[in-house]
């Protein structure tokens, strides 16, 4: 009983502080952890030899640039704000339903605890995709992007909120040496400070990751305060093929859509028949 009372004091204590944090501070906190323990099973020094003769990846922003949808269509079977999705879903079918549907890439998520995925997912989506696909996942560590390179992940994305410039500027430049592309996620205005030369193209997520609400505005909001040699994205609640539209008058060559697919119980179709919307308009 002595023992264990200490230990009863501790967990409750790690318990009270993880409810104190925001969504995006305990998916950070829980992502170091899960990237400590890859790195004790598999050293990152073995990561950079594997990594040594791999060719360069496929462009996504080449890829949106010359799209006339410019979506790229997620694969995740859950998300923090809603719980479950479609926890059935199998990657290998659904991304090439997504791709013979038209879309312009396809963006595979790796996180297990809050998104469903895992980078079995990446692998299996890899061997039957032939455009651009990126590794969605809470990048904190340069491990992660050799891990990506190897999985042959085409971009990967950097997330403002979660890294110090500095980190941003080095991973980015880790990520153009192994050959491949950046998507820098940005927030708010402050967080535009992050691009440099190593960002490929630049995603508005309309979500606040702290608290997980959404707003569109934010895509508006940002579109004329992104510098016009950069390939911007908007990211998160879009489900209207009329906002695309829109967004597409502001400057916006690419849109990121998961939900509005995943929730359907085909989530190919139901990107076919939003291209077909798109068009129709």
């Amino acid at each position: 009983m002595k023992v264990e009372r200490p230990l009863k004091i501790l967990i409750d204590f790690w318990n009270s502080i993880h409810r104190a944090m925001t969504i995006l501070e305990q998916i950070i906190a829980d992502k170091r952890l899960e990237v400590a323990a890859r790195k004790q099973a598999v050293p990152i020094e073995h990561l950079k030899t594997q990594c040594s003769d791999l060719q360069a990846g496929k462009s996504l922003r080449q890829a949106l640039a010359e799209s006339q949808t410019g979506i790229i269509s997620e694969f995740k079977r859950k998300s923090p704000s809603r719980g479950f999705i479609h926890p059935d879903a199998q990657v290998e079918q659904v991304v090439q339903d997504y791709q013979k549907a038209g879309c312009s890439g396809v963006s595979i998520l790796t996180d297990g605890e809050y998104f469903g995925g895992n980078i079995g997912d990446f692998k299996k989506a890899r061997t039957v995709l032939d455009c651009p696909v990126l590794r969605k996942d809470f990048m904190i560590d340069p491990y992660q992007i050799y891990e990506s390179k190897i999985l042959g992940a085409d971009v990967i994305l950097l997330i403002a909120a979660s890294l110090t410039m500095d980190e941003a500027y080095d991973f980015g430049e880790l990520t153009h040496e192994l050959g491949m592309e950046v998507l820098l996620e940005v927030h708010n205005e402050k967080e535009l400070e992050y691009i440099s030369r190593y960002t490929d193209i630049v995603g508005v997520n309309n979500r606040n990751l702290k608290v997980f609400k959404t707003d569109i505005q934010t895509s508006f909001d940002l579109a004329s305060k992104i510098p016009s040699d950069f390939l911007k994205i908007s990211e998160s609640g879009l489900s209207d093929p009329s906002t695309v539209r829109a967004l597409r008058k502001v400057g916006y060559q690419g849109f990121l859509m998961g939900e509005t697919f995943m929730k359907n119980q085909n989530p190919g179709e139901s990107l076919a028949s939003f291209i077909k919307e798109l068009y129709d308009l």
